[in-house]
């Protein structure tokens, strides 16, 4: 029931009571919608325990008897007040607030979406396309090409500038950047005596980028400001579409992937960065979240060796998955155009290109999920 229709009918179906077994207040609020609270949770979220400015929890819970009961209530068309026996305490709620809060429901989060698996059906032609003008100064077109780049972790952005600076200012417009140890900024070319294979021209299989950090990067943007030598395509893969094949085409892979950490590593002359990660994550809910999968990254494999040779099968599958041609989609990137993916859903990688026939120039950076996540919550209030 929406909330406004909530409050329309509240004088005339809502009703409550207390469970002295249960402990709980029990909100009937309708002919087929109830709702529990626990005694001990309307105590920790009375709005009187938050600060009026800042939102922040300032009820301290070590203060109370958490078998406090609550003795008696009354309620009216927009609130309920509570009252606590042992600390002859009362607090009042809102109804609303109540209803879009029950204990056991998740509550609404714009955020939340089910992602919109794809597979090589997805053409190049077919990746959600904004323009980077109204990106930077239309908050409507801002928020679509948001909710567009979530859905399908991956989108491009036209008609920037021919400019280092241009696809960064379009990432601070969703949050702060990253910095890694390559930078706050980095520029993917062809150099001498490079510190990572991006820095070569040759080929890139498809990976998901610093898994050796401790939170790999969310949100990755790929400026092309020049891109003539012969070859060098953008390859992507739905990390999120791989993954639940597996879980249906071989759940035992799927969960030794989901359950297996294994080390990975970046190290060069300044930096020697470690982490454990799964290549597949899950949420609290069993769905798939996130994807650290970079072969180049992953060190010395440690786990146990009656482990070894069933991991082993199921990473090799995983990524002969990603090799088939039915998981990826190209992309010929023009100057201009800058591809932002969800580095923890979408795979990554390049063809091989001759740095003799002409240059290859991206500059990038990246954007935390939580940033991004912020940015559209604020802007879909």
């Amino acid at each position: 029931m929406p909330i406004s229709v909530l409050k329309d009918a509240l004088s005339a179906s809502v009703q409550a009571q207390l469970d002295s077994s249960l402990r709980m207040l029990v909100i009937h609020w309708n002919e087929s919608e109830t709702s529990y609270f626990p005694y001990v949770w309307l105590r920790d979220n009375d709005p009187a325990g938050f600060h009026p400015d800042t939102q922040e929890r300032q009820f301290d819970l070590t203060t109370i008897n958490l078998d406090d009961d609550i003795c008696e209530f009354e309620i009216d068309q927009e609130t309920i007040r509570l009252s606590w026996l042992e600390e002859a305490y009362t607090a009042e709620f809102r109804l609303a607030w109540l209803y879009e809060n029950q204990p056991g429901k998740m509550a609404f989060d714009p955020v939340i979406n089910d992602a919109r698996l794809w597979r090589s059906e997805l053409s190049g032609a077919e990746i959600p396309r904004s323009k980077a003008t109204e990106i930077l100064t239309q908050d409507s077109a801002l928020l679509a090409w948001l909710r567009d780049t979530q859905a399908y972790g991956l989108s491009i952005v036209e008609g920037l500038a021919d400019d280092v600076k241009a696809g960064t200012q379009v990432a601070k417009k969703v949050g702060f950047l990253r910095e890694t140890n390559f930078g706050v900024e980095f520029e993917v070319k062809s150099k001498p005596k490079p510190n990572n294979l991006a820095y070569t021209s040759i080929a890139l299989p498809l990976h998901t980028d610093l898994t050796n950090q401790e939170l790999p990067p969310g949100y990755q943007f790929l400026h092309c400001l020049t891109n003539d030598a012969q070859g060098g395509g953008s390859i992507f893969c739905d990390g999120f579409a791989v993954a639940e094949d597996l879980r249906r085409a071989d759940i035992v892979a799927f969960d030794l992937l989901v359950n297996t950490q294994i080390p990975c590593r970046f190290h060069d002359e300044d930096y020697d960065i470690r982490s454990r990660k799964a290549v597949i994550n899950l949420d609290d809910q069993g769905q798939v979240n996130e994807i650290c999968f970079n072969p180049h990254l992953a060190s010395t494999l440690d786990i146990s060796p009656e482990l070894m040779q069933a991991y082993y099968r199921a990473y090799q599958t995983f990524m002969k998955m990603t090799k088939n041609p039915e998981y990826k989609i190209s992309v010929m990137l023009t100057g201009g155009e800058m591809v932002v993916f969800d580095n923890r859903r979408v795979l990554h990688g390049r063809d091989a290109f001759d740095p003799q026939s002409g240059a290859r120039y991206l500059h990038g950076c990246y954007v935390d999920r939580g940033e991004f996540e912020s940015r559209l919550r604020v802007l879909s209030r």
